[in-house]
């Protein structure tokens, strides 16, 4: 079986609290489950406002779920780690 490449964006607004926490929450769980098999990138809005209209952006910190399909999107700190896996589709609600 292929292991799933995953494409995250977090679009962020400068380095808030919010932003800085969600970008390391972010990173703990995809090191403790999807080592190796992921990649990050991060959207400063302030410093390119013209990318939240793509993935239709309407909070920040919001994280994109961008492959594998179905693309999905988690707003907030990403501190609730079972919202987070399952938003990713990492881990099933009954896990």
């Amino acid at each position: 079986m292929e292991e799933k490449q995953y494409e995250l964006r977090l679009y962020v607004a400068g380095r808030t609290q919010k932003s800085v926490t969600a970008l390391s929450n972010l990173k703990k769980y995809c090191e403790e489950h999807l080592m190796g098999q992921y990649s990050i990138e991060v959207i400063d809005l302030l410093e390119n406002p013209q990318l939240a209209e793509g993935d239709q952006i309407l909070a920040i910190p919001t994280l994109v779920k961008k492959v594998p399909e179905p693309v999905r999107k988690i707003i907030g700190d990403l501190s609730n780690k079972e919202k987070v896996l399952v938003g990713l589709d990492i881990r099933t609600k009954s896990e």
